[in-house]
């Protein structure tokens, strides 16, 4: 530890965490290339392996996030629950209407499932990532 007051500011504001930010961008960009991906078969039945490799990756992406930041000490948890709650909120409300234009488009069974589970992982990846953000520097 150093007695200079600047390195003692800079240590306090930029403590460690762990990479919730790259690991919640990456569920997103996952899930979102899935996304794309079922679209461009719309309104046919598109081939589901590429599909479900995408989205278990984005799952798995956001599970590690939790677990990480679950780990993480001296986090601002309230700042992060009250900046999630009302992000997701905004994200829900777009994910149900991009599941509407799917469901409009006549997608059903099996398709559906991996199309509401990757808007799942989308409509809380941003939240996560924004929650996380103000969190990380906020006072815990």
């Amino acid at each position: 530890m150093s007695t200079d007051p600047l390195a003692t500011t800079w240590e306090s504001t930029y403590r460690r965490v762990p990479p919730v930010g790259w690991m919640t961008g990456g569920a997103l960009l996952l899930v979102v290339i899935g996304g794309v991906y079922m679209a461009s078969y719309a309104p046919r039945t598109a081939p589901l392996g590429v599909a479900i490799a995408l989205m278990a990756g984005g799952v798995v992406l956001m599970l590690a996030a939790a677990v990480a930041l679950r780990r993480a000490r001296g986090f601002a948890w309230r700042t992060f629950r009250k900046v999630f709650k009302w992000a997701f909120l905004a994200y829900a409300i777009s994910a149900a209407m991009i599941e509407f234009a799917f469901v409009r488009d006549h997608m059903r069974g099996s398709s559906l499932v991996v199309v509401s589970v990757m808007l799942l992982v989308f409509a809380s990846s941003v939240p996560a990532t924004i929650a996380f953000t103000v969190a990380r520097f906020a006072e815990a």
